[in-house]
């Protein structure tokens, strides 16, 4: 399913209509989208990933196309029957401000609904954007004893920042976790 949002740009110079255009990764891909990831990597705003990862997971990612280049990225993962995170999400320099980053969360919560689960996660320092999409401070554990059992035999890092794991906790310093739940949006 491709996303169509349309966005008003305006710059000193010149005021005109873009399209957005949010569509699944291909392999292609990889390569651009580690490139949008890197600084917020090399910032410790996302957690580092090897190539491989990027390919393994590539099922789960959008793109946002702008002026036909990929400039936008993000995943969404899920870790149970109920309950997904969105993740990965990242806009390139020269793209942000546009609204990009919220068309690919509302698509990547479009997802979420057709995949039937109720309850997405996040991860972030964007507090204030996540907020704006409906997502709410998370305390606590939101699982029963019996899925966080489960959940505990993920090698999955996110599942582990979910979970609030000590062995995670050094590199998530800050990061606020987040839910969303799909029946109230």
């Amino acid at each position: 399913m491709l996303l169509r949002c349309r966005l008003v740009v305006r710059s000193t110079t010149l005021v005109g209509v873009s399209e957005v255009r949010i569509r699944p990764a291909v392999a292609a891909d990889v390569s651009v989208i580690r490139e949008i990831t890197r600084p917020y990597v090399e910032q410790h705003i996302l957690v580092a990933k090897p190539p491989v990862a990027y390919y393994e997971g590539l099922q789960q990612f959008q793109v946002a196309e702008y002026d036909g280049q990929v400039v936008g990225c993000g995943a969404l993962h899920v870790f149970w029957e109920d309950l997904g995170e969105i993740r990965t999400l990242a806009v390139a320099e020269q793209a942000r401000g546009l609204g990009i980053g919220s068309a690919l969360v509302d698509q990547l919560i479009a997802s979420g609904r057709q995949l039937g689960l109720s309850r997405l996660f996040c991860l972030t320092f964007e507090v204030n954007f996540f907020s704006q999409h409906g997502f709410s401070p998370l305390y606590g554990n939101p699982v029963s004893p019996t899925v966080f059992a489960e959940m505990l035999r993920s090698y999955d890092e996110g599942v582990a920042e979910f979970l609030e794991l000590d062995r995670v906790k050094p590199n998530t310093l800050g990061n606020i976790r987040m839910l969303l739940s799909l029946s109230a949006s």
